[in-house]
């Protein structure tokens, strides 16, 4: 397919990707929400997480929910994925932004659950589902569709930095809000715990991956395309 064409394949991989990670945030809003599965206190202290029982604390789990990294990307897959497949997309330098976004952030928050959050992940009744969807399948979904359908010619290397702008205003609303409410979404960035200094250096290791999966991204664009032309 060409940088502006989407094949009829395309549209369905996307659609069913973006489904999938609508339906992974949407089941987690209604656990959180109608708080199915009660938080217990958490065996790491300054965690968002725990909030009062009922609909006192609706907006306090709801909040904490959409505030972590792995909400923020599969919302970013879904409206973008969803766009691809339904809509006809030039590639903007934002449209360019926002798809690496959908790659570099998904493919993060893949990776650093399963070798960093998993093994001391607590999960319940539909949480498996929910957990599956956001954590597995979206970000092997996400990555597999763009192997296979591209649409090819949209990065540059430049892209890889303009799509930092999203994960850094998270970065910067997460270490303001948990300063105001002294608790963190990941114990890798827990400042209450770690003290700023620890936080900020986990994190920056965290940004290097984001960057080197954006320039692994944008080379494999390059490549299957000059292969598509030849």
């Amino acid at each position: 397919m060409s940088e502006r064409t989407v094949s009829a394949a395309g549209r369905w991989a996307f659609g069913i990707t973006g489904l999938c990670a609508a339906a992974g945030v949407g089941l987690s809003l209604i656990l959180s929400a109608f708080d199915v599965y009660p938080a217990t206190p958490s065996t790491t202290a300054h965690t968002v997480g725990v909030n009062a029982a009922g609909w006192s604390g609706v907006i306090g789990r709801v909040t904490d929910t959409l505030s972590y990294f792995t909400e923020v990307s599969n919302i970013l897959v879904a409206v973008v994925l969803l766009t691809l497949a339904f809509s006809h997309i030039r590639p903007t330098p934002l449209w360019r932004a926002l798809r690496m976004d959908t790659l570099v952030m998904i493919s993060v928050t893949g990776l650093v659950y399963q070798l960093v959050l998993a093994p001391s992940a607590t999960l319940r009744g539909w949480e498996y589902v929910s957990n599956a969807l956001i954590h597995t399948i979206v970000p092997v979904l996400t990555v597999v569709t763009f192997l296979i359908w591209g649409p090819r010619g949209w990065f540059r290397w430049t892209t890889v930095f303009t799509a930092l702008i999203i994960p850094i205003l998270w970065l910067i609303y997460t270490l303001l809000r948990g300063g105001m409410i002294d608790a963190y979404p990941y114990p890798f960035m827990n400042a209450a715990n770690l003290g700023m200094g620890t936080a900020l250096f986990n994190v920056f290791f965290v940004v290097v991956l984001g960057v080197i999966l954006g320039l692994i991204f944008w080379g494999l664009d390059r490549l299957f395309s000059r292969k598509k032309h030849a």
